[in-house]
């Protein structure tokens, strides 16, 4: 008898990961939008490359080491992984030659609003003066030139920077005789679209990138040699990290190992500039080991760069949306005192369009109260300079309980979250790093305070990560509650995470 079970289940599933490529063709659906303001189509057009990179280094990742490895059972999709692979290249492929005709067609538009970004070989002689004085001054000294033959082996190329591939001759040379090779790492610490002096009588903004002003210039990096061929490539290293998190005798140690083994990950795409010269391609795909996700890109490679441009744009304000102005939860903007509010009533908070600050003032207020015993908090990504943090630190100084669950499985926010870690620690607040083999992405803040009746708890859940500066931008809710039983269950839900408790069956739903 025949088993119909994956056959059936196919007709019923979509895959994961296919299912994803289709949520990116709708963020690019948002850039292609007519009616979207000219500036934010930029933006979405630029989280298209963002959302991609990772999908390619995690997703896309693990895919490959199934297919390397010989996996072939069908999942309940009816996907082998290689016929998976082909299916998630196919349809990349398509949306991203999608998305650079977008591009094309978005700087057509900005150069009609006065935004050009222009070639080197169409600036005027003031123009081209000034930008050669930059890149003597500014680029050329934090340049390294890296020739690879038998004494110089190839560098490590770091995942997701942006490198030029240089082939050069010999001066003497014969065109028949084998080209030299050489790559050079476009520098991260610059801004990768530079602000060219304007035209006289002109009220244009007009930008050269980075690139673009080095190829001009390369001759300058190999005195001796001719530059016959400059073409920029990027590679995506394997990102996903593999955490034996049971036999990790610190857990915190062990991703920091793994943080580092992600430099040397396995290669996972490869994108490369249209036109690329063949021996400098052969050199990558050799070097590499990658001959099925190369990306001929007909553009400027990474257009993650695109998200800064709004940002350095005075003057046109038409181009964005209006900007969302938060109002302060009006319930609690009526008292100084939010736990009096709290116990009369629940407040509900909508983000972006109420104010972040509420949970900002909730904890700091905590940490003021003498009243106040412990706080606990879950702690998944937070922004770089939280206030939230320095609310928690006031906190333990003061004598409070203070303890912090930190997720260190935030991917791609590991080291940040290692070192708020470390500092939460230093100042005396107890950290915890989540459960073995799951991630605590719950976000929830727990206040116990005695009052004259007894103690009593003050929660606050959302949907949202505690940054303050995510929170202006993205859509989620957050409840500021004491109601006994919810308080209750998030006292449960800390003991499990913290300590040795069986899983909690919440009574209280929210």
């Amino acid at each position: 008898m025949k088993d119909h079970s994956t056959r059936d289940t196919a007709n019923h599933y979509l895959n994961r990961d296919l299912s994803w490529l289709e949520f990116n063709w709708r963020v690019l659906g948002e850039a292609q939008d007519q009616s979207t303001p000219l500036l934010e189509r930029v933006k979405f057009l630029s989280i298209v490359s963002s959302n991609l990179d990772e999908f390619m280094s995690v997703r896309v990742a693990g895919i490959k080491d199934q297919v390397k490895i010989g996996h072939t059972k069908k999942d309940f999709t009816g996907y082998t992984p290689e016929g998976l692979f082909k299916r998630i290249m196919k349809r990349s492929s398509k949306m991203v030659s999608e998305q650079y005709r977008t591009y094309r067609e978005i700087l057509r538009r900005l150069a009609k609003e006065g935004i050009i970004f222009t070639d080197y070989e169409d600036l005027s002689m003031t123009q081209r003066s000034a930008m050669d004085e930059y890149y003597h001054e500014i680029v050329f000294p934090v340049l390294t030139p890296m020739a690879v033959d038998q004494s110089r082996p190839f560098p490590l190329v770091h995942t997701q920077a942006l490198y030029l591939s240089v082939v050069l001759m010999k001066e003497g040379d014969e065109p028949e005789d084998e080209p030299y090779f050489a790559i050079l790492q476009v520098p991260s610490n610059l801004s990768r679209f530079i602000s060219v002096p304007g035209r006289s009588n002109s009220k244009k903004h007009e930008f050269i990138l980075m690139e673009d002003l080095i190829e001009q210039h390369i001759h300058t990096l190999f005195s001796g040699y001719l530059p016959i061929s400059v073409s920029a490539f990027r590679l995506t290293r394997n990102a996903d990290l593999t955490l034996n998190e049971e036999g990790a005798e610190d857990l915190l140690e062990e991703i920091e190992k793994e943080l580092r083994r992600r430099r040397w990950g396995a290669p996972v795409r490869l994108e490369v500039e249209k036109g690329i010269h063949p021996y400098a391609l052969e050199q990558l795909k050799e070097e590499f080991e990658i001959t099925d996700n190369i990306f001929e890109i007909d553009g400027p490679i990474d257009l993650t760069y695109f998200m800064k441009l709004s940002g350095t744009l005075d003057a046109f304000d038409h181009l964005r949306y209006k900007p969302i102005r938060p109002e302060y939860p009006r319930e609690l903007d009526e008292t100084e005192d939010l736990f009096a509010t709290l116990r009369q009533r629940e407040v509900l908070v909508y983000h972006p369009y109420e104010s972040f600050d509420a949970v900002t003032d909730f904890v700091c207020q905590a940490a003021y109260d003498p009243q106040v015993l412990a706080i606990k908090m879950t702690l998944y990504r937070v922004s770089g300079n939280s206030p939230l943090i320095q609310g928690l630190a006031l906190a333990a100084e003061s004598g409070k309980q203070v303890t912090v669950v930190v997720e260190l499985k935030a991917r791609f926010d590991e080291e940040r979250n290692i070192a708020w870690a470390r500092k939460l620690e230093q100042s005396g607040r107890h950290v915890v790093y989540g459960l073995v083999g799951l991630k605590t992405h719950a976000k929830i803040t727990l206040v116990v305070r005695q009052e004259p009746d007894g103690l009593r708890r003050y929660v606050h859940v959302g949907t949202g990560n505690y940054n303050d500066n995510t929170a202006k931008l993205y859509t989620d809710v957050g409840l500021f509650t004491s109601h006994k039983e919810i308080g209750e269950d998030a006292s449960a839900l800390f003991n499990e995470v913290t300590g040795y408790s069986a899983p909690i069956t919440g009574r209280r739903s929210v």
